[in-house]
């Protein structure tokens, strides 16, 4: 009976019998780890669910405020948060601010969550 060697080179094994892996880089999942803590606040699910609801996927703050019953200030606190995180893009229009999905950003997220 012959047996075939996949690779010449050994592989290191933990103490409990497992090969290594790659791991995230520290900057990486701090990067990540921001992202997710800006997503991570039921008013922020909120809003981005409106947003991507609306035609173009984008919605003036005006139209967000009532929706989620909080106050003005606070919904632009975690609108900026969002812009902060690179969720959301931002536009002024007139006396108004449009907030648009960043789908780029989205996906990356989707990505590295699986």
């Amino acid at each position: 009976m012959s047996v075939t060697t996949l690779s010449t080179t050994p592989q290191e094994v933990s103490a409990c019998g497992t090969a290594p892996v790659d791991v995230l880089d520290r900057a990486e999942a701090d990067r990540r780890a921001a992202l997710l803590k800006a997503l991570a606040d039921p008013v922020r699910l909120q809003l981005l669910s409106i947003i991507g609801a609306s035609p173009g996927r984008e919605a003036c703050v005006c139209d967000m405020t009532e929706a989620v019953q909080v106050s003005q200030p606070t919904v632009s606190h975690h609108l900026k948060t969002l812009v902060d995180a690179g969720i959301l893009t931002r536009q002024r229009r007139g006396s108004w601010a449009w907030f648009r999905l960043d789908d780029e950003q989205l996906a990356a997220v989707r990505g590295f969550l699986g």
